[in-house]
């Protein structure tokens, strides 16, 4: 079904450089398939060409360098889109707690760009790629789309700013917004600032773990690939049944971050001792948990992946890729982690 509604269509993936939005358009360009795919990213620090190397011959794959919060980058594409698909964001809790300015631009200016450009050149759906994190701490049943709001960081603040603007251009101005908020993911190209990619690879090279607090901050974790097929389902879905709607995607896997390092060290046989309990961030919220019934009711989506398997595939390829990450770990990644941990 989604060859047949994707066939010569042109889907327009703004922070395809990235993690979630390389295994997308990893996803749309499997062979056989007519859509055309154009990434629109600026190559920040989380953006990787090398993502994307087995397509730079691909016909279907045209990428562009350039801001979602640049009118002159994001209109021209938006004109060629039949689709698009946005998970161009800054997305890290402790670098948003260092400084706000780029979340701003990236994650309040940038969708109120891309939106605006939507108005002007119709597409036939726009999904804006968000966050658990909006709904803040979550203590006690886990919480459906109509919950409150209640960012805790400047990360997930300025994601409900840039929700609040789909919204606002749905009710508005008709523009075909389908908002969703998926939980933590996990799997190949995440970059290493991440617990996950992090805790591997800082074991491979017999580094700390460093643990936050206690380590007993839980989340709720979905491979990548579950997620980006969700997103596949919501971009393909009937109007009627999610435009102008938001959807939690999440799996149901909820482990604390001592749960995830003991399974990282034992899949590479590495001694416990390399876990490192360093002072806590400021605002680190407990726990995160969604229900995501209504995606499932809407649309039939069900996470595939368990955990358990997921996670020793990612380590795997983590271990396969080595060369990748020792590339992304070096330079402006060394001195950033230099300031993020020696005084921990």
């Amino acid at each position: 079904m989604a060859d047949r509604l994707l066939e010569n269509a042109t889907v327009l993936v703004t922070g395809g450089a990235g993690f979630i939005g390389s295994n997308f358009v990893h996803r749309l360009l499997q062979p056989g398939r007519s859509v055309q795919v154009i990434i629109l990213d600026a190559l920040t620090y989380a953006g990787n060409l090398e993502n994307h190397e087995s397509l730079t011959e691909d016909a279907r794959f045209t990428f562009v360098k350039g801001d979602i919060a640049d009118p002159r980058a994001a209109e021209p594409l938006m004109k060629r889109a039949d689709y698009l698909v946005n998970f161009a964001a800054e997305t890290h809790v402790d670098r948003a707690i260092a400084d706000q300015t780029p979340l701003i631009r990236s994650n309040v200016e940038g969708p109120l760009v891309l939106l605006n450009a939507a108005r002007k050149h119709p597409v036939k759906r726009f999904i804006h790629v968000g966050t658990d994190e909006v709904y803040g701490e979550v203590l006690g049943d886990p919480v459906d789309e109509e919950a409150p709001l209640k960012p805790r960081n400047p990360y997930s603040a300025t994601k409900v700013g840039g929700d609040a603007m789909a919204q606002a251009f749905w009710a508005t101005f008709g523009v075909p917004v389908v908002i969703t908020r998926c939980s933590n993911n996990y799997g190949p190209y995440q970059y290493p600032e991440k617990m996950i990619p992090l805790f591997t690879t800082n074991a491979m090279e017999m580094k700390p773990l460093p643990v936050y607090g206690t380590g007993r901050n839980k989340r709720d974790w979905i491979h990548v690939d579950d997620h980006t097929r969700a997103l596949e389902d919501l971009l393909l879905a009937d109007a009627k049944a999610v435009e102008g709607e938001i959807f939690n995607i999440a799996a149901g896997n909820e482990y604390d971050i001592l749960q995830i390092a003991d399974r990282i060290l034992a899949a590479l046989d590495k001694p416990r001792d390399l876990i490192q309990l360093v002072t806590d961030r400021p605002g680190h919220d407990r726990r995160y948990s969604m229900a995501a019934q209504k995606i499932n009711e809407r649309v039939g989506f069900r996470p595939r992946i368990a955990f358990e398997a997921g996670l020793r595939d990612t380590v795997a390829w983590y271990v396969e890729h080595r060369t990748w990450w020792e590339r992304t770990k070096s330079g402006a990644f060394r001195d950033y982690y230099d300031r993020m941990y020696a005084n921990r």
